[in-house]
C-alpha cells in the first residue's frame, strides 16, 4: 500500500509503498476512509522543544482518521467490533490504559513510560490500512459519515474539552483564538453549549467560517490595532475563559488583558515552538487562571463524539487525494486553508 512518511534523514515527506500491516490480539485492521492533516503533523518539520518524541523512521504521519473495520484480531476487546463498522479512533499505544495518569491525565505519561504516538513516532494515518489499538477505538453514532468524520478524532474531541473544561456557564463570554482547523469546531461547541462566542484570528477567510459557525463577534489581532480594547467593552470586562487552539506565542502574550479579572480563564491547547511566558504576579494574584486541555483518551472521547452527533457538529473538510499531502501543508503553513484538510480513499 502507499504511505505518505516522514524521514528524519532529510527532513521530507516521502510517498513509499510499505507492507499492509496485520492486528494483533488487541487491535483492528483499518480501511481509512478519511485522513484528515493537523497541525500538530507539521512540528515534525520544525524545530521544536515541546516534548514532540520521535521513534521509528522512516514512519507514516498523520494522527485523525476513520474508516472500516477490515479485521479485528482475537482478544476480547478487538471482539467487540466486527468487519465492516464505521470506527473512529485515536493513536496512543503500548500504555497500559489502567494507570491513573493514563484514565485521569493522559495516555503519553503512562507509568509503564512505554507510550507510543501513531503519526510521530510509529506509523500513523496517512496510508490505505492501519491498524489501532481497539481500546482507542468506536462505532461511529448514526449520522456520522466515516468520510468525513475523521477530523473530530483529534481535533474535534481536543476542541469539545478545550471548551467544555473552561467550566463555564450559558450566556458566559468565551474567545476562541485561532479560528481554523481546531477553532471553527470550538466555535460550533461553544455555541451548542450555549455560550457568547468571540473569535479571534489574522486570516480573514478564518473569520469569515467562524461567522459561519456563530461566532457573535470576530476580529483580526492583526489588523485591528484595538481589539483588545474592543473586546473589554463588548463583554463590559473581559471573557470568562481564551481558549488558545493556535500554535502562537505572541497569540498567548495577546490573551491576558481580553479575560476577565479574577474568574477568568486562559486554556493552553495549541503548542507554539516557544515556551509561553506568563506573568508570575498575575497568576499569584489570581488575575487569572491557566488550564490545560487534554487532546483525547479512550476515557474522553465518546462524550465528545456523542456530543458532536447530538449537536451536529461538523468539520469543514476540503478533501485531496494521497499524494496532496505535500500541498496541504503548504496550504496550513500559510494559513490559506479553511477549517480541515484531508484524504479522502477510495
Amino acid at each position: 500500500m502507499l504511505a505518505q512518511q516522514y524521514d528524519a534523514r532529510d527532513n521530507k515527506l516521502h510517498l513509499n509503498e510499505i507492507p499492509i500491516p496485520e492486528p494483533e490480539d488487541h487491535e483492528l485492521l483499518v480501511k481509512v476512509s478519511c485522513a484528515s492533516l493537523c497541525h500538530s503533523d507539521l512540528m515534525l518539520f520544525e524545530p521544536n522543544d515541546q516534548g514532540l518524541i520521535l521513534g521509528q523512521n522512516p514512519h507514516t504521519i498523520g494522527h485523525e482518521a476513520t474508516g472500516l473495520v477490515v479485521q479485528a484480531g482475537s482478544g476480547e476487546v478487538a471482539g467487540q467490533f466486527k468487519e465492516g463498522d464505521p470506527v473512529g479512533f485515536i493513536c496512543a499505544t503500548e500504555c497500559c490504559f489502567q494507570c491513573r495518569q493514563c484514565k485521569e491525565v493522559h495516555n503519553v505519561w503512562c507509568e509503564t513510560g512505554k507510550t507510543q504516538i501513531q503519526g510521530f513516532s510509529v506509523d500513523g494515518y496517512f496510508q490505505e490500512y492501519v491498524v489501532v489499538d481497539a481500546r482507542e477505538a468506536m462505532v461511529l453514532p448514526e449520522g456520522l459519515d466515516p468520510k468525513s468524520a475523521a477530523p473530530l478524532f483529534c481535533a474535534g474531541i481536543t476542541a469539545y474539552h478545550g471548551v467544555e473544561d473552561c467550566g463555564l456557564k450559558p450566556g458566559e463570554w468565551m474567545a476562541i483564538i485561532g479560528c481554523g482547523g481546531l477553532g471553527h469546531l470550538g466555535i460550533q461547541y461553544a455555541k451548542a453549549m450555549g455560550l457568547k462566542v468571540i473569535g479571534i484570528d489574522i486570516a480573514d477567510q478564518a473569520l469569515e467560517v467562524a461567522t459561519k459557525c456563530g461566532a457573535d463577534h470576530v476580529f483580526n489581532s492583526m489588523t485591528d490595532k484595538d481589539w483588545q480594547r474592543k473586546i473589554v467593552q463588548i463583554t463590559k470586562g473581559g471573557v470568562e475563559a481564551a481558549v488558545n487552539f493556535t500554535a502562537s506565542k505572541k497569540s498567548y502574550d495577546d490573551c491576558p488583558p481580553i479575560i476577565r479579572h479574577g474568574i477568568g480563564t486562559l486554556m493552553v491547547v495549541g503548542i507554539p515552538q516557544q515556551p509561553l511566558e506568563l506573568n508570575a504576579f498575575d497568576i499569584a494574584l489570581n488575575r487569572y487562571k491557566v488550564r490545560g486541555s487534554s487532546n483525547g483518551t479512550c476515557y474522553n472521547m465518546k462524550p465528545a463524539i456523542e456530543f458532536s452527533a447530538k449537536h451536529n457538529i461538523k468539520p469543514h473538510l476540503t478533501t485531496y487525494k494521497l499524494e496532496d499531502v505535500p500541498k496541504m501543508m503548504e496550504l496550513m503553513k500559510s494559513h490559506k486553508a479553511q477549517g480541515r484538510m484531508g484524504v479522502v480513499f477510495d
